[in-house]
């Protein structure tokens, strides 16, 4: 996705625990996107972790305030407004204050205001969801909420169907109003933003009724983000399969599976922290997902005569939520069931809570791997094996992570989990020396009490508050989990962690 929006959720109407939205199913385009998600080498991630006064002009690329949408009819008393969520009615009022994530995730303050005015109201962020790039904020001030009218969410759009697209590119501060029809609708994966003329991404809404509809944020998505919060109080993400997927329109694979008709897709490989671990095996055939039948080419039936990429099925899921699966094994059908959790990556994608972990010794600065963090120090630098490992290896177990200075594998011959352990490992260590393993065997031996004193000095010097980030102050929990690590140090897939690969492989 490209951007975040800011959904408002007014406190006069609390959620209701029969309310549901649903039924909400066009395609919707809440977001006037700032960036993208992933920063792309050579830019600069937002350090500026205060106060959030909305979006400035230099990241937006424009010279006016946040970008809101108004609707093309035939109202000219009405204000373009923004979004604003109302639980009572399950609809969405339109209100002005976009926030991009990298604002949102570590913000102490957030200040939003109505487009055309110049008050700033002080607004509380209820959830956010990174993959989705939304976030529902409320504003508790009852004269932001003031004249507001809500738009409902339509169905979804059909091939053709004229729309109204408004924004704020480049060259001027006032909104932009272009219309257009809708030429393709199919389910894709977006990493970096869709920018033209320095902005990333517009409102959209259809002439003859005010529904909001889209390529980048369908309907589809917002309402299953406003669901979640509802039922579980929080966002708690997309869930998926944890599986790489290929598609079987050789006839000859599918014979030699005892795959009687052309449907299913065949499992290369299951994510070992995936649930479906337990339950899917390499070589298995899907052939349903919650009795719906999937086709050889990894998509399922989608309207009346469309189809749909197979995992549109599992993003309309929640976390938690159990799924029955038809497959062939060895020429078996059988039906088997699964929970669906959202995926866990090797590599995160972003910074929980808007500061990376951190574990000072002796001036060796360790830190897990990140997107952001191969973004901002750019691919080049950091090997072509380090690389392979981010992009293509999968988690072995809860809570891995590829702690780095280069890449640390043991400290005094203890595998490192992650960050937390190794500041563990290193608090707890009694001997001498501390000796460090990375990559390609290369070996660093600190004399431990001597590291303790330099670690002190380095933080006066450098005016550095801790040794280490707040998050590992905590105290240590063991998964007690064996580690059962592969022969290959990378996954042998040609797809990476992104969600497509080649042609025939997806993860789904």
């Amino acid at each position: 996705m490209a951007g975040v929006a800011a959904l408002f959720a007014s406190p006069a109407f609390p959620f209701p625990s029969t309310s549901s939205v649903s039924s909400c199913s066009c395609r919707f385009r809440p977001a006037v996107a700032r960036a993208p998600r992933h920063q792309p080498p050579g830019r600069r991630v937002t350090r500026r972790f205060d106060e959030v006064e909305g979006v400035s002009k230099r990241r937006r690329g424009i010279g006016g305030g946040g970008g809101g949408g108004s609707q093309a009819s035939s109202s000219s008393s009405r204000k373009d407004r923004g979004l604003a969520v109302d639980f009572k009615e399950s609809q969405v009022s339109d209100f002005e204050d976009l926030e991009e994530d990298k604002f949102l995730n570590a913000v102490v303050k957030v200040k939003v205001k109505r487009r055309g005015d110049d008050k700033k109201y002080i607004a509380k962020v209820l959830a956010r969801g990174i993959e989705c790039d939304l976030a529902l904020l409320s504003v508790e001030n009852e004269e932001f909420w003031r004249g507001t009218e809500p738009l409902q969410l339509g169905r979804l759009p059909c091939l053709q169907d004229s729309v109204t697209v408004v924004g704020y590119p480049l060259g001027g501060d006032t909104i932009s109003v272009t219309k257009g029809v809708v030429s393709r609708i199919e389910e894709t994966v977006v990493d970096q933003p869709l920018t033209t003329m320095g902005n990333a991404s517009v409102w959209h809404f259809r002439s003859d009724e005010a529904e909001n509809i889209g390529y980048v944020i369908p309907t589809t998505v917002v309402s299953h983000f406003l669901n979640d919060y509802q039922k579980n109080g929080k966002y708690t993400g997309f869930p998926c399969l944890g599986v790489l997927l290929q598609k079987l329109e050789n006839p000859a694979l599918r014979e030699s599976l005892k795959v009687p008709s052309s449907e299913g897709v065949l499992v290369r490989r299951v994510e070992p922290t995936a649930p479906a671990s337990k339950v899917l095996r390499k070589g298995d055939v899907i052939t349903s997902f919650d009795g719906v039948a999937v086709g050889c080419e990894g998509t399922v039936p989608f309207r009346s005569t469309e189809r749909i990429a197979f995992r549109y099925l599992t993003s309309q899921k929640y976390a938690g939520d159990v799924a029955q699966l038809g497959i062939i094994r060895a020429g078996n059908t059988m039906k088997v069931q699964t929970v669906l959790q959202p995926r866990k990556h090797l590599v995160p994608f972003h910074v929980e809570g808007g500061q990376p972990s951190y574990l000072i010794v002796a001036g060796l600065v360790f830190t897990p791997l990140t997107e952001p963090f191969i973004e901002e120090e750019c691919e080049e630098t950091l090997g072509l094996k380090l690389l392979a490992k981010a992009r293509y290896s999968l988690s072995t177990f809860e809570g891995e992570q590829i702690v780095i200075v280069s890449q640390v594998i043991k400290l005094n011959g203890t595998v490192v989990k992650n960050i937390h352990h190794l500041a563990h490992l290193v608090d707890n260590c009694k001997d001498k020396f501390l000796t460090f393993e990375f990559e390609d065997d290369f070996l660093v031996v600190l004399d431990r009490e001597e590291a303790t004193t330099a670690s002190s000095d380095i933080l006066k010097e450098h005016a550095i508050p801790s040794v280490r980030s707040s998050d590992l102050s905590e105290p240590y929990v063991d998964t007690e989990q064996e580690i059962q690590k592969p022969n290959d140090d990378f996954g042998d897939s040609p797809v990476t962690n992104y969600e497509m690969g080649v042609d025939c492989l997806l993860w789904a």
